[in-house]
């Protein structure tokens, strides 16, 4: 009869797993990553949805980092999604490297995964957003969960090109060490107590992760350029929000970055100490 362990892996044999789910994640065929992608992408879809949710009516109600811990708590619920529930997330993917950096995978299957894999999120993401917005759930409070959506896109879109880079990789540095840590996790409430603090610090930080930003932006789009109504009902005017800054301001450099935070602060550095071999 095998025994039953119920301590948690230590970081040795989390680098390990983490090689072993690597490849696994390379060789999955295409239909079946593309699918678990779109779900990954509606699933960030959801935190984001709750988060702009929670964010409405707070500021200047509650101090700033009251609202922001509020709002980055309840952003958790797409990454346990993700984990528990089980989906292909680029951020997270980009953990595969330690599989690639030990010769297990090729470099086409590494490229491949997460060519499909962004490909996914980016259709299950803008889906849900399109999805929120025939629903109309944006005109509740009297608008003003869609005015908080046109400003967090907003303000996404805004940002220098090196700035959207540096908060890329912040973001998912503190992503993929979530993910990181899920897999010394042997229980459910184990992998999500994981999750909430590393995601939460990001939220809270205002880093910026390229697959909620396939949401956050395009809702933000879809409301001002489909609802002309109610964008001139709010006052709101945003006149930089467009769909080319989307691409360019925003998507272009917060992927650069997040590439950068996942996998050489994370995976790198996790492959090197435990990895290698001398």
């Amino acid at each position: 009869m095998s025994e039953l362990h119920i301590d948690a892996l230590p970081p040795k044999e989390m680098a390990q797993k983490a090689e072993s789910i690597g490849i696994r994640k390379a060789e999955l065929s295409t239909l079946p990553l593309f699918a678990l992608a779109l779900l990954a992408g509606a699933f960030i879809a959801l935190g984001a949805i709750f988060a702009t949710t929670v964010a409405t009516g707070t500021s200047g109600t509650l101090p700033y980092g009251v609202t922001k811990l509020l709002v980055g708590l309840v952003f958790c619920l797409g990454l346990v999604l993700v984990v528990v529930g089980g989906a292909e997330l680029f951020t997270g993917n980009n953990l595969i490297v330690m599989a690639w950096a030990s010769g297990k995978i090729s470099t086409r299957a590494l490229l491949r995964n997460w060519t499909i894999v962004y490909l996914g999120n980016f259709v299950g993401s803008i889906g849900t957003a399109l999805l929120i917005f025939f629903s109309k759930q944006y005109t509740f409070n009297n608008g003003g969960i869609g005015l908080t959506a046109m400003k967090i896109a907003n303000g996404k879109v805004g940002l220098g090109f090196i700035q959207a880079i540096a908060l890329g990789i912040l973001c998912n540095a503190l992503v993929c060490l979530a993910v990181w840590m899920t897999f010394s996790a042997r229980t459910t409430v184990g992998k999500i107590a994981a999750i909430i603090f590393p995601i939460t610090a990001f939220v809270a930080g205002g880093f910026e992760h390229s697959v909620a930003n396939m949401y956050f932006i395009p809702m933000g789009l879809f409301i001002k350029y489909l609802d002309p109504a109610f964008t001139a009902q709010s006052g709101a005017n945003f006149p930089n929000l467009t769909w080319t800054h989307f691409f360019i301001n925003n998507l272009l450099p917060v992927t650069i970055g997040n590439i950068i935070g996942g996998s050489i602060l994370v995976a790198a550095i996790y492959w090197v100490i435990y990895l290698r071999e001398n």
